[in-house]
């Protein structure tokens, strides 16, 4: 079941990024009497969302007694993912999304010295930390994902 969906999330992702030579453009969809314009997030806004999916089906496996084993490596594109017009890298993104993986590949460790689901939430709150600094919205969906 969990490969299923790492495959799932995978492919979602592979779907839903752009190369860096196409042009930018927002879908416009008219139903006879109005045009409306219909928002398509940044690579780093679908990568986020598969982070999350992701982060949610390790939560439920954490709860349910089995160990995740295989750190997802296309968490990595959180380094080069393009970012939406109004964002910019800055140090504390690259300090933060340096944290988080290092605390999320912390999850996938079988002989660690901390508990699984305090070594998962450490990761979520790395997210949370990275979102108080600049983008705020997504905060209480992300505290969600913490194992109570």
């Amino acid at each position: 079941m969990s490969r299923i969906c790492y495959i799932f999330f995978v492919i979602v992702l592979v779907v839903n990024c752009k190369s860096p030579e196409e042009e930018k453009s927002t879908p416009n969809i008219v139903d006879g009497t109005q045009k409306y314009e219909v928002y398509q997030g940044s690579e780093m806004s679908t990568l986020m969302q598969g982070m999350y999916a992701y982060n949610m089906q390790i939560k439920n496996e954490i709860e349910a007694g089995v160990q995740p084993t295989e750190f997802p490596d296309v968490f990595l594109n959180i380094h080069t993912a393009q970012l939406s017009d109004t964002k910019t890298r800055n140090e504390t993104f690259e300090f933060y999304s340096t944290e988080f993986i290092k605390a999320e590949r912390l999850v996938f460790v079988e002989d660690a010295t901390k508990a699984i689901s305090q070594r998962y939430n450490d990761a979520i709150m790395m997210c949370v930390a990275c979102h108080k600094s600049e983008c705020t919205g997504p905060i209480p969906k992300i505290k969600k994902l913490l194992i109570q």
